[in-house]
């Protein structure tokens, strides 16, 4: 099992930044994916980001050029750099893990509890 924290969220004029972190902790190997996702109120959860233990980054269309991906292997942290925010990025941003177990099987992996973003206009 791993547990995820999140911080960094907050609320924050259309234009600005925000940097949201993750830390993950428990059973956690070599091969992984670690990402960020987001919910708007009536909406479905989207993918943001995702970043491999080793490997390419993908980014939703909505982000690219904007959001920046990263990790820390040797925190086990990854991190979300949000610039030129825009008041459609609101929404609660969960951050997501998937071992190789959950990878080779198509699992959903472990959630952070969320954190919430806000992009006034």
């Amino acid at each position: 099992q791993v547990q995820l924290v999140e911080s960094g969220g907050g609320l924050v004029q259309a234009g600005g930044s925000l940097r949201l972190s993750c830390a993950a902790s428990g059973s956690i190997f070599t091969i992984n994916v670690m990402g960020w996702y987001r919910q708007a109120p009536g909406n479905q959860r989207e993918l943001v980001a995702t970043i491999p233990s080793s490997g390419s980054t993908n980014y939703a269309d909505s982000v690219k050029g904007r959001f920046t991906i990263s990790r820390d292997n040797a925190k086990n942290t990854v991190y979300l750099q949000m610039n030129s925010l825009k008041p459609e990025d609101t929404g609660v941003y969960y951050c997501n893990f998937r071992s190789h177990f959950d990878l080779l099987n198509r699992l959903g992996g472990s959630w952070g509890q969320g954190t919430q973003v806000t992009v006034s206009s």
